[in-house]
């Protein structure tokens, strides 16, 4: 939103507005006194309707401090306010993705369970709907999916229209409370009206608890090869497969996990789909496993299994197995900040890819985040894909296409040589809050090699590559305020290659108060949010030994936001 003092006025009254997107300084001019000055500018902010501004001269300075400018992202969802987690119940249909998530519409921290609702044409501009899914007196709606019932299994189309089946956990608040382990139970609902409204299946719960205390998160898949719907549930610590031919009655199949992966935490948030590997015509099943806690870098993450699946039970790869025994878990983010992500479902053959998108926090600290109107945002919405790495099959992720037709090139510099620093950005050039970085770099050697996004305040946010240990890393420990929580920066997120790196590509997506990275095109992976006292402003490059480096490719986009 640009600023309504702008150009004439602002000559008039030499004042001047950063074109930053958060808290503006206006600096001391000489045609007003700094009580009028400070009634102008809250009167305009008033105006652009932004709240909880708390207003301060220092040094002959005006900072307007607003939680909007200062913090809300240009272009990751974030709902308008109150309390927001796990993505649920995402589907493609007549040219809208459709995204549902975990939501409190009365608090900004953890309540009551809804399901959210926004949409999107392109998967970057979302517009958030009315709420679609409300509690009741089975208990609060939890995480799940949706799906297009193009064929009408369940019959619950009337007059031709394509049912939405929504499939979510619902959670027995006082069955909980009295410590009985059966209070989480599978339910549906549809919608006749494209995903806005839905109505309940007059017979829930479909899938009753046998006693399970962590029984939840259904994703329902259409098994094509066996014409059958199959959900993937969590339970406990392991998942479960149930079968139907109509989404309302459901067989128990298999389970699957015992042994396998990282147990240290509690299962949730499953996904099951089937990716072609890269540049073959083999084919994989790929199954998702959220777990919090104890993720790599503390708190909640997400980890992976690659196998086979028959209709009824999944069977992991051996080399993958394999792998598992030598790292214990595989993980799809290295991040603090990327959980409970899911796919979308009814993609077009003719698109063909699988798109995800994750929570863009931690359950370590996500209630006590320094925003108050709403918390949390979702990470990029991403494509997946499968890789065949020395006999091992790896998950990669990239930003979906769509940011290309956001992106306003600023800067591309090619074939440079430095030692010991390197300027990439500085503020002057490029607003770097809302930037993509496309980055390769050559000749590396046993050395660190440190990216330092800063700004006048002093907070520095610093990540990279360990060349000499051989880790990626993030450091947020100086980024600005961390003391809302005592595990927000207590550690340096690390992320472990095999071997020294010599060549390598870098994509940074910069949102604000968040940073993703995608390392060699996206076969790892680090998501971490952040929180500054000013915008950001420049990114440099610096070695640890001042070894000689080279730069092949230097390309700085700025994100060019659509009204």
């Amino acid at each position: 939103m640009k600023s309504p003092l702008t150009n004439s006025f602002c000559k008039q009254t030499l004042i001047k507005i950063t074109d930053s997107i958060y808290p503006i300084k206006i600096i001391k001019y000489l045609h007003m006194n700094k009580l009028l000055a400070l009634i102008i500018v809250t009167l305009f902010f008033i105006g652009c309707k932004e709240k909880k501004e708390t207003n301060e001269i220092k040094n002959d300075v005006i900072i307007v401090n607003s939680e909007e400018l200062r913090y809300r992202p240009n272009f990751h969802f974030t709902p308008k306010a109150h309390w927001m987690n796990d993505p649920n119940g995402m589907f493609y249909f007549n040219g809208n993705y459709h995204l549902y998530f975990q939501y409190y519409p009365d608090g900004n921290v953890w309540g009551p369970m809804h399901w959210g609702h926004a949409k999107s044409k392109d998967l970057i501009t979302w517009e958030e709907q009315p709420i679609a899914i409300y509690p009741d007196s089975l208990g609060y709606i939890f995480s799940g999916s949706a799906v297009v019932d193009v064929n009408n299994t369940s019959g619950f189309s009337i007059d031709g229209k394509t049912p939405i089946v929504a499939m979510y956990t619902y959670h027995d608040m006082e069955g909980e409370k009295a410590k009985r382990t059966d209070f989480q139970t599978q339910a549906i609902a549809y919608s006749l009206d494209e995903g806005q409204t839905f109505i309940k299946y007059n017979k829930n719960p479909v899938i009753k608890n046998s006693d399970i205390k962590d029984f939840r998160d259904p994703k329902v898949i259409w098994d094509d090869a066996n014409s059958q719907w199959i959900i993937v549930l969590a339970a406990g610590q392991k998942i479960m497969f149930y079968s139907s031919p109509d989404l309302k009655d459901w067989k128990f199949e298999s389970d699957f996990g015992d042994g396998l992966g990282s147990h240290d935490g509690v299962w949730e948030c499953p996904d099951l789909f089937k990716l072609k590997v890269g540049g073959t015509i083999e084919e994989k099943w790929v199954l998702l496993v959220s777990i919090n806690p104890c993720g790599p870098n503390g708190g909640s993450a997400t980890q992976y299994f690659i196998g086979d699946f028959d209709g009824k039970n999944f069977i992991l790869d051996t080399n993958f197995k394999n792998d598992l025994k030598v790292k214990k878990a595989i993980w799809l983010d290295h991040g603090r900040d990327n959980y409970a992500g899911v796919t979308w479902s009814n993609i077009p053959k003719s698109d063909g890819r699988r798109l995800f998108i994750g929570w863009m926090s931690n359950w370590d600290y996500a209630r006590d985040v320094p925003t108050k109107t709403w918390r949390s945002a979702m990470t990029i919405p991403r494509e997946l894909k499968l890789k065949k790495i020395n006999d091992n099959y790896k998950v990669v992720s990239q930003p979906v296409k769509e940011l290309e037709t956001y992106k306003k090139p600023i800067i591309e510099k090619h074939n440079i040589s430095f030692s010991k620093q390197f300027t990439l950005i500085e503020n002057k050039s490029v607003d770097i809050n809302k930037s993509v970085i496309d980055l390769e770099l050559s000749n590396l050697k046993n050395d660190t090699y440190t990216f330092i996004l800063s700004n006048s305040h002093g907070d520095q946010l610093k990540f990279g590559i360990n060349n000499l240990d051989l880790y990626y890393f993030i450091d947020r420990t100086k980024s600005g305020p961390t003391e809302f929580s005592n595990t927000f920066a207590n550690t340096i997120s690390k992320a472990y290659f095999d071997k020294p790196q010599e060549k390598i590509h870098i994509q940074m997506v910069i949102d604000k108060t968040s940073i993703e990275l995608f390392y060699n095109n996206g076969e790892t992976v680090m998501t971490e949010i952040f929180f500054t006292n000013s915008p950001m402003e420049t990114l440099k490059l610096v070695t640890l030994n001042n070894s000689e480096t080279i730069i092949n490719n230097l390309v700085v986009n700025e994100l060019e936001l659509k009204d």
